[in-house]
């Protein structure tokens, strides 16, 4: 039915692979994921990781580097197509940067000279949403401006479907409006409604993770609210190459990894 090749963005597990990297990789690839997302090389080299993914037989598609890291240049842009990754990810901005922000401009000209700089090492830069995003200046989305803003050539879409879904539109149908632009979609899954905890989730927020637990949470695919074999369907649809689990924080009462584990095992049970 599907033919995706599956990553976990390791922001999931990432205690475990603070604690033990390279055994986390070997757990993850143990799990039956093809690849992975990094988010973070707890002080390894390019080489060093490069070496791991080989050895272990796991691709490292991507990266999820903060906005600071990528103004760093080529230094930051070399590291990860020097481990092999074949996209750069924007996983997060302040909301100023986004359109009607004070630093909006500063941030559209700057990714543009990432998305050069991310052809320039064999790669290609993505935007990875949250909900904001789905906010509207002169009737638009945010998103929507932003992709409007910078060239496809330059920047293509890693759509977050669980904060799709928060934003208040249909991940299948989203996924279908950038036919043509999506490389990755990022396959997440949640229980509860739209509240103030979501970024405490996210860890963006540690002072809100107690106030409002049980409002909002994540869960492990097929635990939740999220339709998959519609966003699948859509996902097959418009071409993208790869689709990633991420989990930011567990529920259940399971681990990291356990919540790893069901995410896979669910994506199993319908055919992928």
């Amino acid at each position: 039915m599907y033919d995706f090749p599956i990553a976990l963005q390791l922001y999931s597990v990432r205690t475990d692979m603070e604690a033990d990297f390279k055994g986390t990789l070997k757990k993850v690839k143990s799990l039956g994921y093809n690849g992975v997302e990094f988010a973070g090389l707890f002080g390894h080299s390019a080489e060093e990781v490069k070496n791991m993914c080989i050895e272990i037989g796991i691709t490292p598609i991507s990266a999820h580097v903060p906005y600071a890291e990528l103004l760093k240049g080529d230094e930051t842009f070399k590291t990860y197509s020097d481990i092999g990754c074949k996209y750069i990810v924007i996983p997060w901005i302040n909301e100023e940067y986004l359109a009607g922000g004070e630093k909006n401009a500063e941030f559209y000209e700057n990714v543009k000279k990432f998305g050069e700089l991310a052809n320039k090492y064999g790669m290609k830069l993505c935007y990875h949403n949250h909900d904001f995003e789905f906010e509207k200046v002169d009737g638009e989305y945010k998103i929507d401006l932003l992709y409007k803003a910078i060239s496809p050539d330059l920047l293509s879409t890693q759509l977050d479907t669980c904060w799709v879904n928060v934003g208040g539109e249909n991940p299948a149908d989203f996924i279908r409006k950038y036919a043509g632009r999506i490389e990755i979609v990022h396959l997440k899954d949640f229980a509860g409604t739209k509240g103030g905890n979501m970024y405490a989730l996210i860890g963006n927020d540690d002072s809100k993770k107690e106030a409002a637990a049980g409002s909002f949470e994540f869960r492990p695919l097929g635990s939740g609210l999220q339709d998959f074999p519609s966003i699948l369907e859509a996902s097959k649809e418009v071409g993208a190459h790869w689709v990633v689990v991420e989990q930011d924080e567990p529920s259940m009462g399971k681990s990291r990894m356990e919540c790893a584990e069901m995410s896979r095992n669910y994506l199993k049970s319908i055919g992928l």
